[in-house]
């Protein structure tokens, strides 16, 4: 997975809390930065999800998560957390993500994360809607398998 496959990125630094005793990122820690970076990256396009899973009782459940650890991250070192929408399927969207040193091109983990549109009565999958389909369109552009 290459840097320049993603167009946003969210910064982190490691903390100490965020460390194991081997002195590397506990491993559920980068669970936790991508769903920061998920959350961010949907800010940066203007998509509220909580606000709306409230107005319409339809929200993501995340139904997959992946992580691959390809190098140690270390306390205080700093990192970007590249996020994209890779697939969107008729009621799923696949969010790819990678972690990277901070300006530089060296892939620290990468990761996916699978959600599943639903109705939060019903809990069963419905479509995403055209909006939210127009806007990731228009982020991702050809990297967006669509389908």
């Amino acid at each position: 997975m290459e840097r320049d496959a993603f167009g946003f990125f969210h910064p982190f630094r490691v903390r100490y809390s965020e460390i194991d005793l081997q002195g590397v990122v506990f491993n559920a820690h980068y669970l936790t930065y991508f769903d920061t970076a998920i959350t961010e990256y949907f800010r940066s396009l203007g998509v509220d999800v909580i606000a709306e899973a409230k107005a319409t009782g339809v929200d993501f459940h995340t139904v997959r998560s992946l992580v691959e650890y390809k190098a140690p991250i270390r306390l205080d070192q700093e990192i970007d957390v590249g996020c994209r929408a890779a697939r969107l399927g008729r009621s799923s969207l696949t969010l790819a993500l990678a972690i990277f040193a901070r300006g530089d091109t060296r892939l620290l983990a990468s990761g996916e994360i699978v959600w599943v549109n639903t109705d939060q009565r019903t809990h069963k999958p419905v479509a995403i809607g055209e909006r939210l389909r127009e806007i990731l369109r228009r982020r991702e552009g050809a990297r967006l398998t669509d389908g």
